[in-house]
């Protein structure tokens, strides 16, 4: 019995071990309450662990010991190196964007190296396994009466786990009760409930799926004293009776009121727009003598105070909020790049609608993530990329955005009908040195003397290349008599990952926190003849296609995003990944349930609802084809 208790011991401290190094590297330290749980559920993997290396013969047991730990240790590891590349966390439906990581595999090599060090401490428990093999007895043979005891302890452990889970019920946060049975985000969950809990969680999800349901919520609209009209609703007369549609997406349009229109409802009508998507730009790049024409842009036209672009899993994420108004997460973006949804809605669809000529290009592999099929299904019919007709070098890294817009331009300037023109930029990726990155080789020059740290010039040698691009594109407007006549909307597609916090803070006019402020960015909506616009109100690139399609007049139901017109008087809000929130009267840390501004535990709850139905419509939609089943009557 003593050999049991031994291994047992060693395998329990092992998992707590995994969990507290894993916290302390990538977040902060668990609470007293989440430390409860995750003791709890380490006591019932180890008791599952320890029967799986003894109830066999001691060779066997062994064996067994080997690959056990071999996968604990792998998996943290794992983990750790998904957040230190791709600053989120890993989960089963990352499996299938694995092309992700494939596809930079240089980066990814540098980031296992410069991690190194924390791989060595995860995998010290196998090889202290292996060297001190001798020492760890696994005969167990003859003494299998503990089997009655562990057949009694595991479900115990387990039943334990889930009575104390159950009493964080009444939490006014995002409590642990709400993410075992209510809430499906991996983010959040290994914060608050750990890896274990949360993998196993994850495991259970994917194999017998997992339903969450549209919950009763309240509205908010801001009232706006100066406006003597009172606007119609932006929604249409829907069919909703299909026997098709999943029936959570017709009650989250049915409660939905919809946002109304406005004084600027139409104001871009029959006008050109370019809508360009910036690989990890950020308004910390942007400096009025370096970068003119970003500056230029920002701080021109409609101009939006308080717009976050909250980080979801790369690029795919960040393109795809832009793209859909819809909340991304890794299930729907799996299904989203597959091209095969049906987007009545997509941005080329509705414009070709309305009489315009369309295009889109991209400045690195066009086959990449799948992008040529994904923009198919929003009506891209002649995307151009490398390696599918975009004539420029692409036999650097990154590739040239200069050279995007000089060699693409020519297509549509002399348009003889408006045009709508889609680019997603490439020459602000990581890795920001002058060795690995050729923007940063070519731009070095221009901001080799600042007094900054290398990575923080050799981001801004990034935007410099992004800022020539849209003085070229500009140039070339005006030259030709129609940039009066053209909107041109930017956005980012994430924060610069690629930059620590203190060396995003380095480039900051304010420090900003790893939660929400590293997320602060410009969005761009610029006309060259309007007066500038200043906005106050909260918002996020899924809020930009419902803002742009009001602005130019598009016939579209307001119900049928989770983003909605920035210029409406409905309340802004913006939905962090691991579901803290910023809105007009406050923000929410669901790590810590700790609030500011002008909100109580009431407003907290029925925003914590609203978003957690924005995020299931979103899902719902993608999942479930939602859009094909909804028609116009």
């Amino acid at each position: 019995m003593k050999k049991i208790l031994k291994i047992n011991g060693m395998n329990y401290l092992v998992l707590i071990f995994f969990e507290m190094v894993f916290a302390l590297i990538s977040f902060d330290i668990y609470s007293k309450g989440e430390v409860l749980s995750i003791l709890i559920y380490s006591l019932f993997v180890s008791f599952v662990m320890t029967i799986l290396m003894t109830i066999w013969n001691e060779k066997v047991n062994r064996i067994f010991g080997y690959i056990i730990y071999f996968i604990f240790c792998f998996w943290f590891a794992l983990e750790t190196i998904f957040k230190a590349f791709l600053q989120t966390f890993f989960s089963l439906d990352c499996f299938k964007l694995s092309d992700q990581a494939m596809g930079f595999a240089g980066e990814t090599i540098k980031v296992i190296v410069s991690n190194i060090h924390y791989l060595v401490l995860f995998f010290l428990p196998f090889i202290l396994l292996i060297i001190f093999r001798r020492k760890l007895d696994f005969d167990i043979k003859g003494n299998k009466k503990y089997l009655f005891g562990y057949i009694i302890l595991i479900p115990l452990s387990f039943l334990s786990y889930r009575l104390y889970i159950n009493s964080t019920k009444n939490s006014s946060d995002i409590s642990l009760y709400d993410l075992y049975y209510n809430t499906n985000n991996i983010p959040l969950s290994i914060q608050k409930m750990g890896v274990l809990s949360s993998t196993g969680l994850d495991i259970y999800r994917n194999i017998f799926g997992f339903d969450d349901k549209i919950i009763e919520v309240n509205y908010e609209e801001n009232d706006d004293n100066d406006e003597l009209f009172v606007y119609d609703k932006n929604i249409l007369d829907l069919d909703l009776d299909s026997d098709k549609l999943n029936k959570d997406i017709k009650k989250y349009i049915e409660d939905n009121p919809g946002t109304s229109k406005n004084k600027y409802s139409g104001m871009f009508e029959n006008k050109n727009l370019i809508f360009v998507v910036a690989e990890s730009y950020s308004e910390i790049g942007v400096d009025e003598e370096r970068t003119p024409t970003l500056y230029r842009l920002i701080h021109n036209g409609f101009t939006f105070d308080n717009f976050y672009v909250p980080y979801y899993l790369s690029t795919i994420g960040g393109e795809a909020q832009s793209l859909t108004g819809l909340y991304p997460n890794y299930a729907t973006l799996t299904k989203w790049k597959n091209g095969e949804n049906s987007f009545p809605y997509g941005l080329a669809t509705v414009f070709k609608e309305k009489g315009y000529n369309t295009y889109a290009y991209h400045a690195h592999n066009g086959y990449f993530q799948n992008r040529y099929k994904y923009l198919k299904s929003l009506g891209f019919d002649n995307f151009k990329a490398c390696n599918m007709g975009l004539d420029i070098n692409c036999d650097i890294w990154p590739e040239s955005d200069i050279e995007m817009i000089n060699t693409s331009i020519n297509d549509y300037i002399d348009s003889d009908k408006p045009f709508m023109t889609y680019y997603m930029t490439v020459s602000g990726h990581l890795d920001y040195d002058k060795e690995s990155n050729s923007i940063v080789s070519k731009n070095w020059d221009m901001v080799k003397d600042l007094d900054y740290s290398d990575k923080a010039k050799a981001y801004l040698a990034t935007q410099i290349e992004l800022d020539r691009a849209m003085e070229s594109l500009i140039k070339k407007l005006d030259d030709k008599g129609i940039l009066k006549d053209t909107v041109i909307v930017m956005l980012a597609d994430h924060y610069p990952y690629g930059l620590d916090l203190d060396e995003i803070n380095e480039l900051s006019s304010y420090k900003r926190d790893e939660l929400f402020e590293i997320n602060h960015n410009s969005l761009v909506i610029y006309n060259s003849a309007m007066k500038n616009v200043n906005i106050s109100k909260t918002g996020m690139p899924i809020d930009v296609l419902p803002t742009i399609y009001n602005l130019f007049d598009i016939r579209y139901d307001s119900r049928l995003f989770a983003g909605s017109d920035l210029l409406s008087n409905s309340e802004g809000m913006v939905i962090l990944d691991n579901l803290s929130w910023i809105t007009d009267s406050g923000r929410y840390n669901s790590l810590n349930g700790k609030y500011s501004g002008d909100i109580d535990s009431d407003y907290i709850s029925n925003i914590n609802n609203i978003i957690q139905n924005k995020i299931i419509f979103s899902r719902n939609m993608i999942t479930y084809d939602g859009y094909r089943y909804i028609k116009e009557k």
